[in-house]
């Protein structure tokens, strides 16, 4: 079911105020992409919210979005592969679109 009151967003769908989101509009902005979150999908979103904390910004592109999965999640997980099946087209930019996250700098 939509959220009513979903944060405004800009015209690729990232939120305006990254402070605004909530697992419900996580979920519901992976909905928009026809993207069903899994178990999978919450440890790379919580990833990236943590990362996103630590270093106030997104992963600049997707190559570091890779590595960086990789040094904290592991090789079976930090792979272009299993993150491309997570969140297709674009891992980065589609992943910290739903994690509510700015657009990742250098994401085509």
């Amino acid at each position: 079911m939509p959220i009513t009151d979903m944060p405004p967003r800009n015209n690729e769908g990232f939120l305006e105020d990254a402070n605004q989101w909530t697992p419900e509009v996580g979920c519901q902005i992976a909905a928009d992409d026809q993207i069903e979150l899994s178990e999978k999908h919450w440890e790379i979103i919580e990833f990236l919210r943590d990362f996103y904390k630590s270093h106030e910004m997104s992963p600049p592109s997707n190559r570091l979005f890779v590595k960086a999965v990789k040094e904290a999640l592991g090789e079976e997980k930090g792979n272009s592969i299993y993150l491309m099946q997570l969140f297709p087209g674009t891992p980065a930019k589609t992943a910290c679109r739903i994690a509510g996250l700015p657009r990742p700098t250098n994401c085509l």
